[in-house]
C-alpha cells in the first residue's frame, strides 16, 4: 500500500509515525527542529489516517509492511524511526521482522501489553457527527464538545476535517476500517525472542501508559531499551511538552549516542 508522507529536510532518514486518529500534519513543528538538526524526516499517514489509502485490512503486521515498502520505495536501506502510541506499537511490530531497518527507535507512550478498547467515547461523538449535513467546521466542533469534555482532543479531532467538496465536509481517517479493527489496537506484543534494536521508550510523567510491569517487559523484550519519563505531560507526550520532547530525542539520535 502506497502511504502519503511528507518529506522535510536532508540527512539521515528519521520516520515519524503518529497515533490513532492522528496524521502526519500533527508532527509539523517537530519535523521542522529535526530536520534543521541533519536529518530527512519522514512525517507519514498511516493506513486508514491523513491521506493515506483506505483498508478494510488494518492490523499492525499490515502496517508494518506499509513501512517496509514505503523504505524500498524511497530506497533507504536504514533509519531512525519515532512512534507515538499505536505509531509506537507499529514500530514493535515492524522491529520483530526488520530490526536490521533500524538505526534507533524511539517509542512515545505505549507499552507492548494488551489495552483494552478504550476509544468509545470518541467512536459514539464521531458517529453522531453526520458529516453530509454539516455546513461548516464550527458546527461540527460544537456537535463534538457536547459529547467530549476534553479540549485537546477536540481540537486534535478536527484537524482530520477537510472539504471533499465545495461545500462537503468528511473526516481524512477511513472511520469504518478503524472502528471495524478497533480490538486490534490493543494488541499486544509478544516476540518469541528479544529484540536487539537502540530503543528508547518515553513516558508521560502523567500517563498511565507504561506502568512498572510495563517497564519489566519492555526490558525482556528489548534488552537495549532506556526507558525515561517527560514530565508535565500526559499521553500526548510530544504536544503537551514538546520542548523536552525534542530534547530527549534529539539526545538519543546523535551518531554517538548508541
Amino acid at each position: 500500500m502506497k502511504l502519503f508522507f511528507k518529506k522535510t529536510g536532508e540527512g539521515r532518514p528519521l520516520i515519524i509515525l503518529h497515533g490513532l486518529f492522528g496524521m502526519s500534519d500533527n508532527w509539523a513543528t517537530l519535523a521542522k527542529g529535526f530536520a534543521e538538526e541533519g536529518f530527512a524526516v519522514y512525517q507519514v499517514d498511516l493506513r486508514n489516517h491523513g491521506r493515506s489509502l483506505h483498508s478494510d485490512e488494518f492490523s499492525y503486521e499490515s502496517m508494518a509492511e506499509d513501512i517496509f515498502e514505503l523504505m524500498n520505495d524511497e530506497g533507504i536501506e536504514q533509519a531512525d524511526f519515532i512512534g507515538h502510541s499505536m505509531g509506537g506499537k507499529v514500530l514493535m511490530f515492524f522491529s520483530e521482522k526488520y530490526s536490521g531497518k533500524i538505526e534507533k527507535m524511539i517509542i512515545a507512550d505505549i507499552a507492548p501489553r494488551y489495552y483494552s478498547p478504550h476509544h468509545q467515547t470518541i467512536l459514539a461523538a464521531l458517529h453522531a457527527i453526520e458529516t453530509e449535513t454539516l455546513d461548516s467546521r464550527k458546527q461540527a466542533e460544537e456537535q463534538l464538545r457536547s459529547a467530549i469534555q476534553d479540549e485537546g482532543t477536540i481540537q486534535f479531532l478536527l484537524k482530520n476535517l477537510y472539504w471533499r467538496e465545495e461545500s462537503k465536509l468528511d473526516w481524512r481517517f477511513y472511520l469504518k476500517g478503524i472502528e471495524n479493527n478497533i480490538e486490534e489496537i490493543g494488541k499486544a506484543f509478544s516476540p518469541k525472542n528479544p529484540i536487539q534494536v537502540s530503543v528508547l521508550f518515553l513516558k508521560g510523567g502523567n500517563s498511565g501508559y507504561i506502568n512498572e510491569m510495563d517497564e519489566q517487559e519492555i526490558k525482556r523484550i528489548y534488552p537495549q531499551a532506556e526507558i525515561k519519563t517527560i514530565q508535565g505531560a500526559g499521553h500526548w507526550v510530544h504536544a503537551e511538552n514538546p520542548k523536552a520532547f525534542f530534547e530527549i530525542t534529539i539526545e538519543k539520535l546523535k551518531p554517538e549516542n548508541k
